[in-house]
């Protein structure tokens, strides 16, 4: 059986995304073929200071069939890259670097011959430099998908969804509405028909401590619970709102497949508390499938070679189960 590739973007150059890369395909074996999207020469580099050694195959960035790769062979697509070091402090110039990744990357999958995207860690305050909020939203904006997209951090026994990313929590009452809750149960609950064939159990939390609800301006009265009324009200399978600071305990969690909550710290935090490293983060509402491993540049371990890869194989394994 031919199984279609799998594109990754490394992403930002000084990270720890070589080393764990590496060791994900040192031990485990997965049915898609691989197409790595890099600086060879900084690739190179970085492998000879962590003492890796593995076989791989350069192919040119046009000249090449998407369907007729092998999956027990790497590939490569060599992206310049000014370097002295093999790895050094992270910094705006690698910026027209990892933008050109992503360029190639996009054009690969409009041909509609990928499996989809994993992308490396991305220094968010160099590469977005506060014109996107994540890379959540910045492929949105790539991909003409903008206010259509949504977080989902997935474990297959608990996944969570924030409404909003990265944003100051002081602002996160200003992009609450019942619109955006009622699109994002939406795009789960097709993204869970599609690839489980099951409609999710989904749980929502409150915005404020408690779900306090006995003030005329709580978001709980005005906009959550209105969001879950409409939703029940179309057949869809929700609850709540749930105080944060006890949805998370097994007795409540273990009755559904979903968190929503209102900002990015009040999932992930219980959710990578639970799970660690396995747990993957998936953009809904994408043209393709895109995954990244649920972890950043990770400076402080950068060429020590000591990274966990368990994200990124959770990530290649996702792929695989489908």
């Amino acid at each position: 059986m031919n199984y279609k590739p799998i594109i990754i973007v490394a992403g930002e150059p000084f990270s720890i995304f070589i080393e764990i890369f590496f060791k994900a395909l040192k031990k485990n074996r997965f049915k898609h073929p691989i197409v790595l999207i890099v600086s060879k020469n900084l690739m190179i580099k970085q492998m000879k200071k962590l003492k890796i050694n593995h076989k791989f195959f350069l192919i040119k960035k046009n000249n090449f069939d998407l369907t007729k790769l092998n999956n027990a062979r790497t590939y490569i697509i060599d992206v310049d890259f000014s370097f002295k070091k093999p790895f050094e402090k992270i910094t705006n110039k690698s910026n027209k670097y990892i933008s050109k990744c992503f360029k190639i990357a996009g054009s690969l999958l409009k041909k509609n011959e990928c499996a989809g995207l994993i992308n490396g860690p991305i220094s968010k305050r160099h590469f977005l430099s506060g014109n996107f909020p994540g890379i959540t939203e910045y492929l949105a904006y790539e991909t003409n998908t903008k206010d259509n997209v949504a977080m989902l951090i997935y474990n297959k026994k608990l996944s969570v969804s924030p409404l909003t990313t990265h944003l100051p929590l002081k602002n996160v009452h200003k992009y609450l509405s019942k619109a955006k809750i009622v699109k994002q149960v939406k795009l789960i609950v097709n993204f869970y028909y599609k690839k489980f064939n099951k409609k999710p159990k989904i749980a929502i939390t409150g915005l404020n401590p408690h779900c306090e609800s006995n003030f005329e301006t709580s978001e709980e009265k005005k906009i959550i619970i209105p969001a879950i009324n409409y939703l029940i009200k179309n057949k869809y399978k929700v609850s709540g709102p749930f105080a944060a600071d006890t949805i998370f305990l097994k007795e409540q969690s273990k009755n559904y497949d979903v968190i929503i909550g209102m900002y990015h710290d009040q999932v992930l935090t219980p959710i990578k508390t639970i799970f660690g490293f396995d747990a993957i983060n998936i953009t809904l509402g994408l043209p393709y499938i895109r995954i990244s491993p649920d972890h950043g540049p990770n400076f402080s371990m950068l060429g020590k070679n000591i990274s966990n890869p368990k994200s990124l194989v959770s990530a290649l394994k996702f792929f695989d189960n489908k």
